[in-house]
């Protein structure tokens, strides 16, 4: 499978051209239903090839737009290993295809710019967290979602203990002093522990500079007496409680992000209920600040001013959007030329910093398919 990183979805969002296909399928990871996969891929790249006729694109800008499709369906090793969906984008010069572990509606969209709302789930603030696994030896973070993990580079932080302090004390063979149940003691001990707080002094900064401005829940792993001197280091503000105790080293990328999860769900529940509810109280007080006309979403949206959104999944409402003049036009089916309007108010509040949340239709505050919370 592959993973979708914040950076990927920002290259994405930023593709735009005369013509911009996504082409989204469910696919089955094992059994016989496997062969259907490509079968189903080609019938929804023929379906973008007559969609791009009825907006009269010539036939060799057609075939050339869509090359990287064809192309996919001949690499046999790429349909051997599929998640649960795949997501493929080609525009002039540009192309991706993503296996990911999010089952999508079969949908194909041709406009000006990709469809990017059902992705967002893999990225929203309901499922986004990293994992730092510690030791004096060795230093992993992990970027997690509900679904998937991936390892990021950590080049700028000292691989190790002895790394970070070698030309600081050459005078004295770094070791780990023997430590009791109840932490340091004195003597090598508590100067063991000052060359741990130094080191990890270090990864918070490699992990701040990495991280920059997002928002997402940090989870510690580590002994227990490595934990508490981290927190007295850290300056990351959304780093969680608690965290997994014990050794890392022996557990793999997947094993520390299924006992993650477990940390960081009851969070990402109380967070999005605590939004809900907040959509609600000012809703009932016909404040500003809560909303669920179409309209106005869009707007605010393009203006940077949502906080958090709330979309159903697999829903479309198609329009048009004129950022010159503000006008927004909402049809009740598919027009040439329309947009999905959710998927432009997901994608641009994303862009702007705001939290989205992808859930069931029944999940979404005010009974509606989306309901947004504005800044101001």
């Amino acid at each position: 499978m592959d993973s979708l990183t914040r950076e990927a979805l920002t290259a994405l969002l930023e593709t735009e051209g005369e013509w911009c296909v996504s082409v989204l399928l469910p696919t089955m990871r094992t059994g016989t239903e496997v062969q259907q996969n490509p079968i189903r891929f080609k019938n929804l790249v023929r379906e973008a090839e007559n969609q791009l006729a009825q907006l009269n694109v010539r036939t060799p800008d057609i075939e050339t737009l869509l090359k990287p499709a064809h192309a996919l369906l001949n690499d046999a090793e790429i349909w051997r290993q599929m998640g649960d969906g795949m997501a493929f984008f080609s525009a002039p010069g540009y192309s991706s295809a993503l296996r990911l572990p999010v089952h999508f509606d079969e949908l194909v969209v041709v406009k000006r710019r990709f469809h990017l709302k059902p992705l967002l789930e893999l990225l929203s603030n309901d499922g986004q967290f990293f994992v730092l696994a510690l030791s004096q030896d060795r230093i992993r973070l992990l970027e997690g979602t509900r679904h998937s993990v991936s390892e990021l580079d950590l080049t700028r932080v000292p691989e190790s203990l002895s790394a970070a302090l070698e030309y600081e004390r050459p005078s004295r063979a770094l070791r780990m002093a023997p430590v009791g149940l109840h932490g340091f003691g004195g003597g090598e001990e508590e100067e063991t522990k000052l060359d741990i707080l130094r080191y990890f002094k270090m990864v918070d900064k490699g992990v701040r500079d990495l991280f920059g401005e997002r928002r997402a829940p940090l989870v510690l792993a580590g002994v227990d007496y490595l934990l508490p001197i981290y927190r007295e280091a850290n300056t990351y503000p959304h780093l969680l409680d608690g965290g997994l105790t014990g050794s890392p080293e022996a557990l793999n990328a997947k094993e520390l992000h299924q006992r993650a999860w477990e940390v960081v769900k009851p969070y990402f529940e109380k967070n999005q209920k605590e939004q809900a509810d907040l959509f609600l109280q000012l809703a009932g007080q016909n404040a500003d600040r809560a909303s669920t006309d179409l309209k106005q979403v869009v707007q605010a949206a393009h203006e940077g001013r949502i906080a958090a959104l709330f979309v159903a999944r697999g829903v479309q409402e198609w329009g048009v959007y004129r950022a010159h003049s503000h006008n927004v036009h909402v049809h009740p089916t598919q027009q040439p030329g329309d947009h999905d309007l959710l998927d432009l108010a997901a994608v641009q509040t994303f862009a702007s910093g705001g939290d989205v949340y992808i859930m069931d239709q029944d999940g979404v505050p005010g009974g509606q398919s989306f309901a947004a919370i504005f800044r101001y």
